[in-house]
C-alpha cells in the first residue's frame, strides 16, 4: 500500500510533464490536413478499405445534390428491415442472419438447420474452464472478464496460432457460440463473489437459440416468454454488424492484417467496444432516463418533459454535459433504421411487462428531443433517436443487469467481427499501417 501511494504521488506530478511535452497544437492538424478520428471536416469517414459485408446509407443524390434520407442498413445485399420482417413473429433469426453475414448468402433450410446444430454443439466451454478461469477472478467489468476468457481459450486450442481461413472460420464459429456463456457466467461469478448473492450456473441447451439460451442461463428459474426471446433476438440481429468503419470492427481488421490469431484479434475488438464512446451508450441513456423520471411527475405532460430536456441541454441538469443521450448518430440524420425496426418490438415487450407508462415517456422524449436539439444547437441536417435510445430499456425489462449491457453488444457484434476477419484474410495481404507526421522539435 505504501508503494502504491508513492507511485500515485509520483504519477500525479509526472502527468504535468506529459501534458507539457505531448500537447500538439490544433493548428498543426489543420495545417497538415490531418483528419482527426479518420473523419474529414464534414464528419465523413476517410475511405480506408472496401467491404462486401454491410452498407450504411444516410444520404441520397437528388438533382445532383447530396441530401439526407432515412437511414438504411444492409447486410450482404439485403435491407436489415426486410430480413427481420421476413422472419415473422415466430421465427428467431440470430443464427440465420449470422450465417448470412459469415458466409455471404442466405442459407437453405438444410444449411440453416446444420449451422444451428453446429452452434449448439459448440456452445460449451473446456472442462473446468468456468471454475478455473471465470470464477477465479470475478470482476464488475464483465467486458474485461470476457476478454481475459477469450485470451485464455487460446491455451485450450491446439491450433490457436493457425491463421488459415479454415481454422479462422472454425474459431469464429466457436467464439460466436461461446460468447453468451462468457458473458452470463462472468456476471454470475461477479454477482456471487462481489455482490454476495446466490450463484446458479445453468448449462446451455443445444436445442435452444442464442437468445433463448441467454435468457435461460441468466435466470435462476430458466423461464422466459416467446415475446422476450423474440425481442432479444431482434436486438442481437440489429447489433450484429454496422459497416466496416466503426471502431471495434476497424480494430478487428487492423489486428487481422498484422497476421495475428483469432483470439488476440477478438480480444482487441472487445477492448475497443468497451470504450464509453463506442459500446457503452445505452448505459448512459438509462442513467439519463432514471434522472428524468425523478424530475418529471407526469410522463404524458409534454410541456413538463420539454422543460426538463431544455435544462439538460442547457447543462443545468443530469450530468452537466448538455447532451440528450440516445439522440443523434455519427452517420444517420433523419432516422436510424435499427431504431425504426426495434421500436415496434419494444412496444410489444412494454405491453407484456405493464410498462406502458414508461413507453409513453420514451415516445414523448423521442418526439420532443430532436426539435429542442435542433433549436439550441442550430442543427439543420436532422437529429433522430438511435438504437441505444431503446436498447437499455429493453434490457432492463428483460431483467438483464447493467453490468451486462455492453457485453450484450459483444454477444451480437462477434458475428460482424468474424465476417470482417474472414474478409480481411481473403481480400488483402497488406498490414494496415497509417501515416503519422512527426512535428517534434529537434533539440540537437
Amino acid at each position: 500500500m505504501i508503494m502504491m501511494k508513492q507511485l500515485n504521488d509520483y504519477v500525479a506530478k509526472q502527468q504535468e510533464v506529459c501534458l507539457k511535452n505531448d500537447n500538439i497544437s490544433p493548428r498543426l492538424y489543420e495545417e497538415y490536413g490531418v483528419n482527426l478520428g479518420l473523419r474529414d471536416d464534414k464528419g465523413n469517414g476517410v475511405l480506408t478499405g472496401l467491404t462486401n459485408i454491410s452498407k450504411i446509407v444516410s444520404t441520397k443524390i437528388v438533382d445532383g445534390q447530396k441530401v439526407p434520407c432515412d437511414g438504411e442498413l444492409w447486410y450482404r445485399g439485403y435491407p436489415v428491415e426486410k430480413l427481420i420482417n421476413d422472419l415473422g413473429e415466430e421465427e428467431l433469426g440470430f443464427e440465420k442472419i449470422a450465417y448470412l453475414l459469415l458466409m455471404g448468402e442466405l442459407p437453405s433450410i438444410e444449411e440453416k438447420n446444420t449451422f444451428f446444430e453446429m452452434l449448439g454443439e459448440c456452445r460449451t466451454l473446456p472442462t473446468n474452464f468456468t471454475r478455473d478461469v471465470i470464477m477465479k477472478a470475478p470482476s464488475e467489468d464483465i467486458m474485461n472478464s470476457m476478454t481475459r476468457s477469450i485470451l485464455t481459450l487460446a491455451s485450450y486450442d491446439e491450433n490457436a496460432k493457425d491463421t488459415s481461413l479454415q481454422n479462422s472460420l472454425r474459431q469464429c464459429i466457436q467464439l460466436i457460440s461461446e460468447f453468451p456463456l462468457l458473458a452470463v457466467y462472468g456476471y454470475n461469478a461477479y454477482n456471487h463473489y462481489d455482490k454476495q448473492e446466490s450463484m446458479i450456473i445453468h448449462h446451455p441447451d443445444s436445442k435452444l437459440s442464442t437468445a433463448e439460451n441467454f435468457l435461460m442461463m441468466l435466470r435462476p428459474n430458466r423461464h422466459y416468454t416467446h415475446v422476450e426471446a423474440k425481442v432479444l433476438d431482434t436486438a442481437l440481429i440489429l447489433h450484429m454488424e454496422h459497416g466496416g468503419g466503426n471502431n471495434s470492427t476497424f480494430t478487428t481488421r487492423v489486428v487481422t492484417s498484422s497476421g495475428s490469431d483469432t483470439y488476440s484479434t477478438m480480444a482487441a475488438a472487445m477492448s475497443s467496444l468497451k470504450g464509453p464512446k463506442h459500446g457503452g451508450a445505452n448505459i448512459k441513456v438509462m442513467e439519463m432516463m432514471n434522472d428524468i423520471r425523478s424530475h418529471v411527475k407526469d410522463y404524458s405532460d409534454k410541456e413538463e418533459i420539454a422543460a426538463y430536456l431544455g435544462r439538460i441541454l442547457d447543462k443545468e441538469a443530469f450530468d452537466g454535459k448538455g447532451l440528450i443521450y440516445g439522440m443523434g448518430h455519427a452517420v444517420y440524420s433523419l432516422s436510424d433504421p435499427r431504431e425504426r425496426v426495434f421500436k415496434q418490438y419494444v412496444e410489444k415487450l412494454a405491453m407484456e411487462k405493464g410498462r406502458e407508462n414508461d413507453m409513453q415517456l420514451y415516445q414523448n422524449i423521442e418526439e420532443l428531443a430532436p426539435q429542442l436539439i435542433g433549436e439550441r444547437r442550430n442543427i439543420f441536417k436532422g437529429v433522430s433517436p438511435n438504437i441505444d435510445f431503446y436498447s437499455g430499456f429493453v434490457y432492463e425489462m428483460l431483467g438483464i443487469p447493467q453490468e451486462l449491457y455492453t457485453a450484450m453488444f459483444a454477444v451480437a457484434r462477434i458475428v460482424g467481427w468474424s465476417a470482417h476477419r474472414i474478409e480481411e484474410q481473403i481480400c488483402t495481404n497488406k498490414i494496415i499501417r497509417p501515416a503519422y507526421m512527426s512535428v517534434m522539435e529537434e533539440k540537437v
